[in-house]
Protein backbone atom coordinates (compact mmCIF):
# COMPACT_ATOMS: atom_id res chain seq x y z
CA UNK A 1 0.00 0.00 0.00
CA UNK A 2 1.14 3.68 -0.93
CA UNK A 3 0.04 6.93 -0.66
CA UNK A 4 -0.41 9.79 2.04
CA UNK A 5 -2.99 8.75 4.20
CA UNK A 6 -3.76 9.94 7.98
CA UNK A 7 -2.95 6.33 9.54
CA UNK A 8 0.28 5.50 9.98
CA UNK A 9 2.36 3.56 7.77
CA UNK A 10 5.60 0.85 8.44
CA UNK A 11 8.09 2.72 6.20
CA UNK A 12 8.42 6.03 4.80
CA UNK A 13 11.68 6.16 2.06
CA UNK A 14 12.73 9.80 2.40
CA UNK A 15 14.89 10.93 -1.16
CA UNK A 16 16.63 13.76 -1.04
CA UNK A 17 16.98 15.33 -4.81
CA UNK A 18 18.53 18.50 -6.18
CA UNK A 19 18.34 18.58 -10.03
CA UNK A 20 18.67 14.74 -10.37
CA UNK A 21 16.63 14.14 -13.27
CA UNK A 22 19.57 11.63 -14.58
CA UNK A 23 20.08 9.41 -11.59
CA UNK A 24 16.51 9.60 -10.14
CA UNK A 25 14.36 7.44 -12.39
CA UNK A 26 16.46 4.51 -11.83
CA UNK A 27 16.48 5.14 -8.16
CA UNK A 28 13.10 5.18 -8.00
CA UNK A 29 12.42 2.38 -10.03
CA UNK A 30 14.58 0.25 -7.77
CA UNK A 31 12.73 1.39 -4.83
CA UNK A 32 9.52 0.51 -6.10
CA UNK A 33 10.36 -2.58 -6.81
CA UNK A 34 11.94 -3.10 -3.50
CA UNK A 35 9.49 -2.05 -1.36
CA UNK A 36 6.62 -3.55 -3.49
CA UNK A 37 8.80 -7.00 -2.48
CA UNK A 38 8.89 -6.22 1.27
CA UNK A 39 4.63 -6.69 1.03
CA UNK A 40 4.62 -3.41 3.93
CA UNK A 41 2.71 -0.21 4.28
CA UNK A 42 5.33 2.25 2.90
CA UNK A 43 5.18 5.83 0.93
CA UNK A 44 7.94 7.38 -1.29
CA UNK A 45 8.87 10.77 -0.36
CA UNK A 46 11.06 12.72 -2.79
CA UNK A 47 12.36 16.03 -1.32
CA UNK A 48 13.15 18.10 -4.04
CA UNK A 49 15.21 21.09 -2.86
CA UNK A 50 14.56 24.07 -5.45
CA UNK A 51 15.78 21.91 -8.96
CA UNK A 52 15.80 23.23 -12.04
CA UNK A 53 15.15 20.54 -14.24
CA UNK A 54 12.58 17.62 -14.36
CA UNK A 55 13.47 16.54 -11.16
CA UNK A 56 9.84 16.84 -9.33
CA UNK A 57 8.20 15.74 -12.70
CA UNK A 58 9.91 12.62 -12.49
CA UNK A 59 9.16 12.15 -9.02
CA UNK A 60 5.72 12.41 -9.31
CA UNK A 61 5.88 10.25 -12.77
CA UNK A 62 6.87 7.26 -9.91
CA UNK A 63 3.87 7.97 -7.66
CA UNK A 64 6.04 10.00 -4.99
CA UNK A 65 4.93 12.67 -3.14
CA UNK A 66 7.19 15.50 -3.84
CA UNK A 67 8.12 17.88 -1.03
CA UNK A 68 9.47 21.49 -2.35
CA UNK A 69 12.25 23.16 -0.31
CA UNK A 70 14.76 25.50 -0.70
CA UNK A 71 17.40 24.91 1.42
CA UNK A 72 20.26 24.21 -0.41
CA UNK A 73 22.27 22.13 2.45
CA UNK A 74 21.34 18.20 2.69
CA UNK A 75 20.95 17.77 6.15
CA UNK A 76 17.66 20.30 6.07
CA UNK A 77 16.45 18.70 3.14
CA UNK A 78 16.38 15.48 4.78
CA UNK A 79 14.95 16.50 7.77
CA UNK A 80 12.38 18.22 5.97
CA UNK A 81 11.60 15.07 4.09
CA UNK A 82 11.21 13.38 7.46
CA UNK A 83 8.30 15.97 9.23
CA UNK A 84 5.98 14.93 6.50
CA UNK A 85 6.76 11.35 7.06
CA UNK A 86 3.86 9.00 8.16
CA UNK A 87 6.17 5.66 8.61
CA UNK A 88 7.55 4.36 11.73
CA UNK A 89 10.35 3.57 10.31
CA UNK A 90 12.44 6.37 8.23
CA UNK A 91 14.84 5.35 5.04
CA UNK A 92 16.89 7.82 4.23
CA UNK A 93 18.37 7.21 0.21
CA UNK A 94 20.37 9.59 -1.95
CA UNK A 95 19.10 10.12 -5.69
CA UNK A 96 21.98 8.25 -7.05
CA UNK A 97 21.48 5.30 -5.09
CA UNK A 98 20.52 1.73 -5.65
CA UNK A 99 19.00 -0.23 -2.92
CA UNK A 100 18.47 -4.14 -3.21
CA UNK A 101 15.59 -6.07 -2.01
CA UNK A 102 17.24 -7.90 0.32
CA UNK A 103 18.91 -4.86 1.62
CA UNK A 104 15.61 -2.84 2.36
CA UNK A 105 14.43 -6.35 3.74
CA UNK A 106 17.39 -6.55 6.18
CA UNK A 107 16.93 -3.12 7.43
CA UNK A 108 13.20 -3.46 7.99
CA UNK A 109 14.08 -7.05 9.60
CA UNK A 110 16.48 -5.33 12.25
CA UNK A 111 13.97 -2.41 12.92
CA UNK A 112 11.70 -5.11 13.57
CA UNK A 113 13.29 -6.72 15.99
CA UNK A 114 14.74 -3.46 18.00
CA UNK A 115 17.32 -1.69 16.32
CA UNK A 116 17.39 1.74 16.44
CA UNK A 117 18.84 2.53 13.13
CA UNK A 118 21.78 1.66 11.18
CA UNK A 119 23.25 1.67 7.42
CA UNK A 120 24.89 -0.60 5.02
CA UNK A 121 28.40 -1.06 3.07
CA UNK A 122 28.79 0.83 -0.17
CA UNK A 123 30.05 -0.14 -3.73
CA UNK A 124 30.69 2.75 -6.03
CA UNK A 125 29.64 1.95 -9.59
CA UNK A 126 31.66 2.16 -12.85
CA UNK A 127 35.49 1.39 -12.94
CA UNK A 128 37.32 3.55 -10.60
CA UNK A 129 41.18 4.78 -10.81
CA UNK A 130 43.36 2.45 -10.34
CA UNK A 131 45.11 5.38 -7.58
CA UNK A 132 41.83 5.67 -5.74
CA UNK A 133 40.87 2.05 -5.29
CA UNK A 134 43.94 1.74 -2.04
CA UNK A 135 42.63 4.78 -0.26
CA UNK A 136 38.61 3.50 -0.95
CA UNK A 137 39.42 -0.01 0.71
CA UNK A 138 41.39 1.49 3.82
CA UNK A 139 37.96 3.77 4.08
CA UNK A 140 35.81 1.05 3.73
CA UNK A 141 37.28 -1.17 6.45
CA UNK A 142 37.62 2.08 9.04
CA UNK A 143 34.11 3.21 8.33
CA UNK A 144 33.07 -1.02 8.61
CA UNK A 145 34.53 -0.87 11.80
CA UNK A 146 33.09 2.52 13.43
CA UNK A 147 29.78 1.00 12.00
CA UNK A 148 28.32 4.45 11.13
CA UNK A 149 25.51 4.37 8.32
CA UNK A 150 26.92 5.63 4.86
CA UNK A 151 24.67 9.46 3.79
CA UNK A 152 23.31 7.52 1.12
CA UNK A 153 21.44 5.03 2.84
CA UNK A 154 20.57 5.40 6.43
CA UNK A 155 17.47 3.88 8.13
CA UNK A 156 15.97 4.62 11.85
CA UNK A 157 12.87 4.55 13.84
CA UNK A 158 11.66 7.41 13.37
CA UNK A 159 10.68 8.18 17.46
CA UNK A 160 14.09 7.42 17.71
CA UNK A 161 14.96 10.29 14.98
CA UNK A 162 12.87 12.75 16.55
CA UNK A 163 14.33 12.19 19.80
CA UNK A 164 17.97 13.07 18.96
CA UNK A 165 16.62 16.00 16.64
CA UNK A 166 17.37 14.28 13.60
CA UNK A 167 20.19 15.66 11.13
CA UNK A 168 22.14 18.23 12.78
CA UNK A 169 21.84 21.20 10.27
CA UNK A 170 25.17 22.67 11.65
CA UNK A 171 26.86 20.25 9.31
CA UNK A 172 26.77 20.74 5.70
CA UNK A 173 28.60 17.23 4.95
CA UNK A 174 29.20 14.90 7.12
CA UNK A 175 25.67 14.93 9.06
CA UNK A 176 25.50 11.09 8.66
CA UNK A 177 27.97 10.77 11.02
CA UNK A 178 26.75 12.59 13.71
CA UNK A 179 23.27 11.03 13.48
CA UNK A 180 24.71 7.37 13.99
CA UNK A 181 26.47 8.52 17.29
CA UNK A 182 23.27 9.57 18.00
CA UNK A 183 21.28 6.89 17.72
CA UNK A 184 24.08 4.49 19.14
CA UNK A 185 23.24 5.94 22.22
CA UNK A 186 20.45 4.63 22.21
CA UNK A 187 20.41 1.70 21.23
CA UNK A 188 21.62 -0.89 19.00
CA UNK A 189 22.99 0.42 15.36
CA UNK A 190 24.52 -1.89 12.90
CA UNK A 191 25.18 -2.40 8.84
CA UNK A 192 22.82 -4.69 6.86
CA UNK A 193 23.41 -7.05 3.95
CA UNK A 194 23.91 -6.98 1.08
CA UNK A 195 25.83 -3.16 0.04
CA UNK A 196 24.13 -0.57 -1.29
CA UNK A 197 25.06 0.41 -5.12
CA UNK A 198 26.09 4.43 -5.28
CA UNK A 199 26.65 6.36 -8.39
CA UNK A 200 30.63 6.72 -8.80
CA UNK A 201 30.39 10.06 -10.64
CA UNK A 202 32.14 12.01 -8.67
CA UNK A 203 35.30 10.00 -9.79
CA UNK A 204 34.44 10.07 -13.21
CA UNK A 205 33.94 13.93 -12.84
CA UNK A 206 36.93 14.85 -10.56
CA UNK A 207 40.81 13.97 -11.57
CA UNK A 208 41.81 11.43 -8.94
CA UNK A 209 45.07 13.69 -7.64
CA UNK A 210 42.32 16.65 -6.96
CA UNK A 211 40.34 14.17 -4.93
CA UNK A 212 42.82 12.87 -2.68
CA UNK A 213 44.38 16.52 -2.07
CA UNK A 214 40.73 17.39 -1.69
CA UNK A 215 39.89 14.26 0.90
CA UNK A 216 43.15 15.12 2.93
CA UNK A 217 42.20 18.87 3.39
CA UNK A 218 39.26 18.17 4.47
CA UNK A 219 40.61 15.99 7.20
CA UNK A 220 43.36 18.30 8.58
CA UNK A 221 40.21 21.30 8.48
CA UNK A 222 38.23 18.75 10.95
CA UNK A 223 34.56 18.96 12.07
CA UNK A 224 34.56 23.22 11.09
CA UNK A 225 34.96 22.46 8.01
CA UNK A 226 31.66 20.66 7.49
CA UNK A 227 29.70 23.63 9.22
CA UNK A 228 29.89 25.55 6.05
CA UNK A 229 29.33 25.33 2.25
CA UNK A 230 32.02 27.08 1.52
CA UNK A 231 35.20 24.17 0.82
CA UNK A 232 32.44 21.66 -0.07
CA UNK A 233 32.41 21.80 -3.71
CA UNK A 234 32.42 18.48 -4.31
CA UNK A 235 28.85 18.45 -2.53
CA UNK A 236 27.77 21.39 -3.73
CA UNK A 237 29.21 22.73 -6.79
CA UNK A 238 26.64 21.43 -8.85
CA UNK A 239 28.15 19.59 -11.06
CA UNK A 240 25.84 16.59 -13.03
CA UNK A 241 26.46 13.85 -15.58
CA UNK A 242 24.47 13.88 -18.47
CA UNK A 243 24.40 17.91 -18.82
Amino acid sequence: MTGRADDALDISVIVPAWNEEHELPATLERLREALAALGRSHELIVVDDASTDRTAELAQRFGAHVEHVQKRQIAAVRNAGARVARGRYLVFVDADTRVADATLAAAVRELDAGAVGGGALVLLEGPMPWIIKPSFMIFTMVWRHLGYAAGCFVWCRKSDFDAVGGFDESFYASEEVWLSKALMGRGRFGLVEPAVVSSGRKLRMHKPFALLFYSLKLLLRGPEAWKRREGLELWYDGQREGK
